[in-house]
């Protein structure tokens, strides 16, 4: 799984994050099997619903992706070889342009240094994912993550049919932006490989800065510090890398509050209990504890709360201002795509790309 100019060392990344993953909640074998049958069943299910909904429908003739109900080791593991598979690559290539190839020793020993600290990162992060869309990697899967949907549903206590299926709107949703949007993977691997092109850093130094990075993590946990402000951010120096990110921000604000949007937008028809879910589920995003909230401020997870926000806001309020099929230009091509500052007044983005004034639909 790692090159031999690799950051990080996935394979140790995977194992370590397999060793300090936390249990899921208690089930029997029955319960197990059975909450497994039925998230494949409501996945498969809300499709018909996602499609109605938004208009988006697969390409004819590809592939059809898979739907893999997996533990927090499971998850941990995917996420590890999908890293692989994307960054391992562009390492590669600005190892190439920069002629700086540490020796083999210097990037055994550090990327072996790094890789245990993200195994630690995906350990945290894998008892809080529900599900997730694979891009990278696999050529597009679906992750449903059991024993958190599980942990979550009885924490809030809300009716767990119903949130399984709400989970599995969202990240439905995500699928058929990607199977009827084939452009978008591209565009998101291309914004990757210009940010390593707009950075004339060593991979070595690279590593160092995630490494002082993960090590902040660890100053978190055992409460010596309030972590890093703006989490990955602060790897960032480039002032092009930061236009990089600021496109990347875009589109996955997109993404991300278009799933949002047609997880609220099915209505009570579909998940009868959906006013109750959003009620409660917005509570558990706040985070609980200081660590918590320490640990979400380093990771970017608050980076990524706003990005549900403003995405949310704006394909709500392009949907009422052009209707369901003026939104849907946005899949249109990169071009459409909204900017950084349509995120918060989309009527911005109405007059820019369907080129008239912005009035309710």
């Amino acid at each position: 799984m790692s090159s031999a100019s690799s950051m990080v060392d996935w394979d140790l990344a995977g194992r370590t994050a397999r060793r300090l993953v936390s249990g899921g909640p208690s089930t029997t074998r029955e319960e197990a099997a059975a909450v497994v049958a039925e998230l494949h069943r409501a996945a498969a299910t809300a499709v018909a619903h996602v499609e109605e909904l938004t208009g988006l429908r697969p390409v004819p003739g590809g592939p059809v992706p898979e739907v893999a109900v997996v533990d927090r080791p499971g998850w941990a593991d995917a996420n590890a070889r999908g890293m692989a598979a994307l960054l391992d690559p562009l390492v590669e290539k600005l190892a190439e342009r920069t002629g700086n190839r540490p020796g083999a020793l210097a990037t055994a020993i550090g990327s072996r240094a790094t890789g245990f600290q993200a195994g630690g990162l995906l350990a945290f992060l894998s008892s809080r994912v529900l599900g997730q869309y694979e891009i990278f990697g696999t050529g597009g899967r679906l992750l449903l993550v059991a024993p958190n949907i599980v942990a979550t549903e009885r924490k809030l206590g809300v009716d767990p049919s119903d949130f399984r299926l709400w989970v599995c709107l969202h990240e439905v949703t995500h699928q058929l932006q990607f199977t009827g949007v084939p452009w978008l993977s591209g565009y998101l691997e291309a914004q990757i490989a210009e940010f390593v092109a707009a950075t004339d850093l060593a991979p070595d130094v690279l590593r160092e800065r995630l490494q002082d990075l993960l090590r902040s993590l660890a100053d978190a946990v055992r409460g010596g510090g309030d972590g890093a402000p703006e989490g990955l951010m602060a790897l960032v120096r480039d002032p092009r890398q930061r236009a990089v990110l600021d496109r990347v921000t875009a589109v996955m604000s997109l993404v991300e509050g278009h799933a949002e949007y047609v997880m609220d937008g099915v209505g009570p028809d579909v998940v009868p209990s959906v006013r109750t879910l959003r009620k409660r589920f917005a509570q558990r995003r706040k985070g609980r504890g200081p660590l918590d909230r320490v640990l979400r401020r380093l990771l970017g997870l608050e980076q990524k709360m706003k990005q549900y926000a403003d995405g949310r806001h704006f394909v709500g309020g392009v949907v009422e201002l052009a209707g369901m099929e003026g939104f849907n230009r946005v899949w249109e091509g990169p071009a459409n795509l909204p900017l950084v500052e349509e995120l918060t007044a989309p009527h911005l983005w109405v007059e820019r790309v369907l080129g008239r004034p912005a009035l309710p639909a």
